[in-house]
């Protein structure tokens, strides 16, 4: 029977000299790409969580309240503009759960008392179901928002 007494190797990845030296480099590398500019790691630059800064360009086309990206009404889909058409004049709506509180559970859209937001369907061509598009309006303040994907995201109607 042999005993270990520190001779021989270590296991892989316990504190060895080797794992300090490549979170070490790792460090390196993260520090340098940022100096020179080439922090495009993240996902979504325009995202309100990413961490880098927006660009002048950018900022300009940000809702500074919501931190939102602005949709200009003719940049939105024509079944969108219908819709919009609709709210305006109050309906009538094709889908029964248009006009609907919308909970805001996603947090997305700025904080507002329960009943604020209403949910309208932007029709999706070549659907059956209401499809993934939505308005989502806070009247009250005449806030309206644009989701093409199931509240997952949300632009601000520039309106």
């Amino acid at each position: 029977m042999t005993s270990r007494t520190g001779a021989g190797p270590r296991p892989a990845g316990r504190g060895s000299a080797g794992t300090a030296l490549g979170v070490l480099l790792l460090v390196v590398v993260l520090a340098l790409g940022g100096w020179f500019g080439l922090d495009t790691i993240t996902a979504d630059p325009s995202s309100p969580t990413s961490p880098r800064a927006p660009s002048s360009a950018a900022r300009a086309s940000t809702d500074p309240e919501t931190a939102l990206l602005w949709v200009a009404v003719s940049e939105l889909p024509a079944e969108a503009r219908r819709t919009l058409t609709l709210i305006d004049s109050g309906g009538p709506f094709p889908y029964s759960r248009d006009g609907a509180t919308f909970g805001n559970f996603e947090r997305l859209l700025p904080t507002r008392p329960g009943g604020f937001y209403h949910e309208y369907t932007v029709p999706t061509p070549g659907t059956a179901s209401r499809g993934a598009r939505r308005i989502v309006t806070g009247e009250q303040e005449r806030l309206f928002f644009y989701t093409a994907d199931h509240y997952a995201s949300f632009k601000r109607i520039k309106r």
